[in-house]
C-alpha cells in the first residue's frame, strides 16, 4: 500500500511538472506571439509616418505649382491688357489716317 501511495504521489509530482513545463512553453509561444506584434505594430507605425511625411512634401509641391500658375495667369492676364490697349490705339490711328 505504501509503495502503491509512493507511485501514485510520484505519478502526480510528474504529471504536475509536465503541466508546468507545458504551460511555460505556451506561455514562451505566447510572449513570442505578443513581441512579434509589437515589431509589426511599430514598423506599421513608421511606415504611416513615411506616408505622411511624404504626403507632406506632395502637399508642399502641390501647393507651390499652384502659386506659379496663378502668377502665369496674372501674367498673361497683363499681357492680353497691353495687347489690347495696342489694338485699340492702332485703330484710332488707322481710323484718323483714313478720314484725311
Amino acid at each position: 500500500m505504501k509503495k502503491n501511495v509512493l507511485k501514485l504521489s510520484t505519478l502526480l509530482a510528474a504529471a504536475i511538472i509536465m503541466v508546468g513545463c507545458a504551460e511555460g512553453r505556451t506561455n514562451t509561444r505566447i510572449e513570442g506571439l505578443a513581441n512579434q506584434a509589437l515589431n509589426d505594430a511599430a514598423s506599421a507605425a513608421s511606415a504611416a509616418e513615411a506616408a505622411r511625411a511624404s504626403a507632406d512634401r506632395a502637399s508642399q509641391a502641390a501647393a507651390a505649382a499652384q502659386s506659379t500658375a496663378d502668377r502665369a495667369m496674372s501674367a498673361a492676364g497683363a499681357s492680353q491688357s497691353c495687347c489690347d490697349a495696342n489694338k485699340a490705339s492702332m485703330e484710332r490711328m488707322f481710323q484718323k489716317s483714313m478720314s484725311k
